[in-house]
């Protein structure tokens, strides 16, 4: 039995228009350009990349904080432009990068958490204060820290409260920005594992954004890899670390730094520049960085190729 997809996004562009001067036009820079993608239910997709391919501008999109220059968004097979902010809320919800920032620091704990519950119109404002308990146990926060402030936590217990706060209306869909870029290393397994739990106990589905590999592989069920506004491979989580495809995908995994001091930094050989995404490069947009590049990769873009377990944009697997 197929599992329903719950998130859908189909032919996505992002455009914006970019002033190179006082007396000079306009260019454009399709910051998402031309993305499709779906996630089933109950899974975790990984979302990597470089800086600057995309990630936050598509993550925006779905949740519904940026009106896509062309294309559509379905949540649970409804078009997103159908919809009223607060439909798209209570169906999807952030869990931002930096709990230092994404928590008003005059407000306390009972009263960040319970945020949602006031602007989505929450029925029963007698059990608000019940549910908000509830929810912070199930995120390991203990009670005694209702009426506390954000300055009186660590990093780790502000973390928990954003992930309260996402998760006190039972959200369907969670897109996580980076949620642990910020905290402790001996912190960040700590969210993780509760992210882990949390999908199963509530049924989840996570949209993961980060540059940390090794964060994506222990928690995403599938991954896409984005450059220059395009999906250029996305795979199941043990096909792509095993046995990537895109030249690009190669490269990127294969800068991760070991903790073995004798085999030294490695060498992505993607070069110290990148592409000018103003004025990206004809063909295959990733031509001048690839080790594997052929005669016609300048001049014409590769479409996608299904795989089996995925879809790579590359002409070695074309037919």
């Amino acid at each position: 039995m197929t599992t329903p997809n719950v998130l859908e996004i189909r032919d996505i562009y992002q455009t914006y228009q970019i002033s190179k001067g006082l007396f000079q036009p306009k260019k454009p820079l399709h910051a998402v350009n031309g993305v499709s993608l779906k996630v089933a239910r109950g899974e975790v997709l990984g979302l990597v990349g470089e800086s600057g391919c995309g990630k936050s501008t598509l993550a925006k999109i779905l949740l519904g904080l940026l009106k896509p220059t062309q294309g559509e968004v379905l949540i649970d097979d409804k078009p997103v432009a159908d919809l009223d902010r607060l439909d798209i809320a209570r169906m999807v919800q952030p869990i931002f990068q930096d709990p230092y920032s994404s928590l008003n620091p005059r407000k306390s704990v009972g009263s960040i958490i319970s945020l949602p519950l006031r602007v989505q119109n929450a029925p029963n404002p007698e059990t608000w204060q019940k549910r908000v308990e509830e929810t912070m146990d199930l995120v390991g926060l203990p009670k005694r820290v209702y009426n506390n402030y954000p300055s009186q936590m660590s990093g780790g217990q502000r973390q928990r409260v954003a992930i309260a706060r996402a998760l006190i209306n039972r959200p369907q869909v969670v897109i996580c920005d980076e949620p642990t870029s910020a905290l402790d290393v001996s912190v960040q397994s700590q969210i993780l594992n509760l992210l882990v739990d949390l999908r199963q106990e509530l049924g989840l589905t996570y949209v993961i954004i980060s540059h940390n590999l090794a964060v994506v592989e222990h928690i995403a069920t599938r991954v896409a890899v984005m450059y220059l506004g395009r999906m250029v491979e996305v795979a199941d989580t043990d096909d792509l670390f095993e046995a990537r495809q895109h030249p690009y995908s190669q490269a990127l995994l294969n800068s991760v730094l070991t903790p073995d001091p004798s085999l030294g930094i490695s060498d992505s050989h993607l070069g110290a520049t990148y592409p000018n995404p103003i004025d990206p490069p004809s063909g295959c947009t990733f031509h001048p960085r690839c080790a594997k590049k052929m005669a016609h990769c300048d001049s014409e873009a590769p479409t996608p190729i299904d795989t089996g377990s995925g879809v790579v944009e590359c002409h070695l697997y074309k037919d």
